[in-house]
This record gives C-alpha cells, sequence and structure tokens, in this order.
C-alpha cells in the first residue's frame, strides 16, 4: 500500500543527513581484483566534486567522510573550501593501520613499542587533519588480531590498546569525539581485537564522554540482531554513528538495504524509538566500495533506501504497537511492524522531493545530467584513487 507522510514525519525527513565516503568514488574490488572504471576520480578533489553531485540530486548527503592517508593533501584548507564551494562539508576522518607491513602483527596493539608509537602518531596525525578541516569525529577501525590459538596474548594486547586510545583520546579538542568500529573476523580469524560491541563499549568507556561505539551493519555474524545492539547502545548513550552497508556472507561493503530492506527498517525503527534520529550525538555514515556498478548511482540509491526506510520506520503506529504488547497480542503487534514496512513511500517521496526542488527520481535525474559522460571524458590520463590511494 502507498500513503501520504504526515507534516511531522516530513518535518523529521527534511533534517535527516548520510555522509558518504571518499573511498566510495575510487576503484575498488576483490582480492583478487580492483577494476578500474572510466571517470574515477584522481585525487581528492574529484572525490569531493562526485559526492557533491549526490547530494544535489538527494539532498540527503551534506558531508563527506575522508580516510588518511588516502585522502592527504597538501592544503585541507583548500579542500574544505572546494567542498563547501559545492555545497558539500568534510566530515569524519578515518585512519588507517591496516595496510603498512609494520602492522603485520598489529597497531595499536602490537607488542612492539616503536610500532604502537607509529601507530598513535599516526592518529595524532589525523586529529591534526580535523583540526583543519573542521571535522567533529576521529573513527578507528583495527584488522588486528590473532589466526591461531596462542599466537598472541589477548589480554595484553586489550591493555596496550587501551593505553594507546588514551593517549590518542587526550589529543582531542573539547569538541571533537574518538568512534570506535567493531568487526567480529576479518583478516584476523581466530581473535579480533575489537570483534563485537561489548568489546568497543568496554573500551571507549573507560576514555570518556566522548568516546563512542561505531556501528557497522555489515560487521556481524549472520543471524545477528542488530537492532537489538542499536537499542543497547542508544540506552548506554554511546552510539557514535553507523557506518551503512549490507553483506550476504561476510562484510561484502554492498548497498545498505540490498541484501535485506527488513533489516535496515527493524535497524531505523530502534534509531527513533531510542532518540537517534537527527540526533546529532548519532552520525549516518555509508561505508561501501562498488565493485561491478557505478559509483555516485550506487551512493544514490543507498542514501534513498536509508531515507525510504526512515519513512517507513516513522509511519510506524507506536501507539497500536505498544497496545498490542501490553495485551501481550503477539500477532497483532507483528502486523503493526509489517504493515508499516509494507507501506509503499516513494510516490509521497518523490512528490516531496519535487516541492523541495530536488527531482523526483533522483536515479533518473543523474543519468541524464550528462555528468557522468563529463567525467568519462575530462577524467583521463593520470592515476585514479583507489585502495590505498
Amino acid at each position: 500500500m502507498s500513503t501520504q507522510l504526515t507534516p511531522e514525519i516530513l518535518g523529521a525527513l527534511e533534517q535527516q543527513a548520510v555522509e558518504v565516503p571518499s573511498w566510495a568514488y575510487g576503484n575498488s574490488g576483490t582480492r583478487f581484483k580492483v577494476f578500474g572504471t572510466p571517470g574515477t576520480p584522481r585525487d581528492t578533489f574529484e572525490k569531493i566534486a562526485d559526492a557533491a553531485e549526490v547530494n544535489r540530486h538527494t539532498g540527503l548527503a551534506p558531508t563527506v567522510a575522508l580516510h588518511i592517508p588516502w585522502d592527504l593533501v597538501d592544503d585541507f584548507s583548500a579542500l574544505r573550501a572546494h567542498a563547501e564551494d559545492l555545497g558539500v562539508r568534510l566530515g569524519t576522518i578515518n585512519s588507517n593501520t591496516f595496510q603498512d607491513d609494520d602492522y603485520k602483527f598489529g597497531a595499536l596493539t602490537h607488542e612492539d613499542a616503536a610500532i604502537r608509537r607509529k601507530a598513535i602518531d599516526h592518529h595524532l596525525q589525523c586529529i591534526d587533519v580535523m583540526d583543519e578541516t573542521g571535522s567533529r569525529d576521529l573513527k578507528i577501525w583495527l584488522a588486528e588480531g590473532s589466526n591461531y590459538p596462542g599466537q598472541a596474548d589477548m589480554r595484553g594486547r586489550q591493555d596496550r590498546l587501551q593505553e594507546s586510545l588514551q593517549e590518542i583520546y587526550a589529543r582531542l579538542s573539547a569538541d571533537q569525539r574518538l568512534v570506535l568500529e567493531y568487526k567480529f573476523f576479518e583478516p584476523a580469524f581466530y581473535h579480533t581485537d575489537v570483534p563485537d560491541w561489548g568489546t568497543s563499549y568496554a573500551q571507549v568507556v573507560s576514555l570518556g564522554d566522548r568516546a563512542m561505539v561505531c556501528l557497522d551493519t555489515g560487521h556481524h555474524a549472520p543471524g545477528t540482531n542488530i537492532e537489538f545492539i542499536v537499542m543497547q547502545l542508544l540506552r548506554l548513550g554511546r552510539l557514535g554513528s553507523f557506518d551503512f552497508n549490507s553483506r550476504f556472507y561476510a562484510d561484502d561493503d554492498l548497498i545498505v538495504g540490498a541484501a535485506d530492506p527488513f533489516q535496515l527498517f527493524r535497524i531505523l525503527v530502534e534509531v527513533v524509538r531510542g532518540g537517534g534520529l537527527n540526533n546529532p550525538d548519532v552520525a549516518f555514515m555509508l561505508d561501501q566500495c562498488h565493485n561491478v556498478e557505478e559509483k555516485i548511482p550506487g551512493q544514490i540509491r543507498s542514501v534513498l533506501n536509508v531515507q525510504e526506510m526512515t519513512a517507513r520506520a516513522l509511519l510506524l503506529d507506536r501507539e497500536a504497537l505498544a497496545g498490542a504488547q501490553r495485551a501481550g497480542d503477539v500477532l497483532g503487534a507483528n502486523a503493526v511492524m509489517m504493515d508499516a514496512f509494507y507501506t509503499d513511500v516513494r510516490p509521497a517521496l518523490a512528490e516531496w522531493r519535487e516541492s523541495r526542488g530536488l527531482p523526483a527520481d533522483p536515479m533518473a535525474a543523474y543519468a541524464a545530467s550528462g555528468y557522468q559522460q563529463r567525467i568519462n571524458a575530462d577524467r583521463v590520463g593520470g592515476d585514479q584513487a583507489g585502495w590505498g590511494a
């Protein structure tokens, strides 16, 4: 069924923002091959230009996350001005301690104090970048752990991680935050140093009020009740950000909502229930790599999927749901959820976008804009951006 959206729902959607990642516009692939495509950005300035196209067509993506050192530039004030000229801002700064040879056996958890020092200094450099870009959040994901029982002292690594994070956290300014991401496995297969929300929570809660947990929707074992984790982190006041994507088996970084739209709906139901929607303390961000699909349309589709499932979550009749729950009406409660999920909000959102001067169909509008053809023709020569650049 389709529906009209109330002024209250439209008001909430008006405020919604989803940060897009700079690396989504570069080349990516599998463990076997990184694929090149025409029009791929050759530097961070071109990545920002592509991200601005997503915002121009959707009105949903006003900020762009950067990855350091992939997005290092000589003049971050010039990059910041470039972004603002295109109608977007620079957002979260993501560190990288998973590509240097020194980090083969860990970075912030490494046995060698010199390697830990290198990893800490990298994060301090990221905070310097934040100072220049006006970014609030430093997001840390650690590809650290072990492959075999006995290979590493798991408790010692937790202690060293806390010591490293303490030094990084101490360097933040009063209006900056540290956000610690978790992932249950890969590239470590026996144990991962930050494998779950509980470990991330235990680490950040020891740091202070400006340390939060990042929930990547693809970083869980199959069958995990992710919306329960969302509820719990919101309840504890420690859900700092989302990395929205999908996975079918393991961490695939696919378009959010592609694998399980109902899961995305359920997550957003808990976001609304817990006060996380349009809450400045809970950042919405995409973390995706477009391997076979076009990159800019892939990001457009992603932010629209988040918007559509948010609208459905806002349509949930919470009074009827609460009544059914109090009455022990199992099927009635489930029916209330399913009614909201099955509501087709796309026509109402298209009409609303037109009322705001946005295209009713952003995907079609981008295809007709000629932007992809222009960058395919203009971005010839030089090295295309991709993993590691």
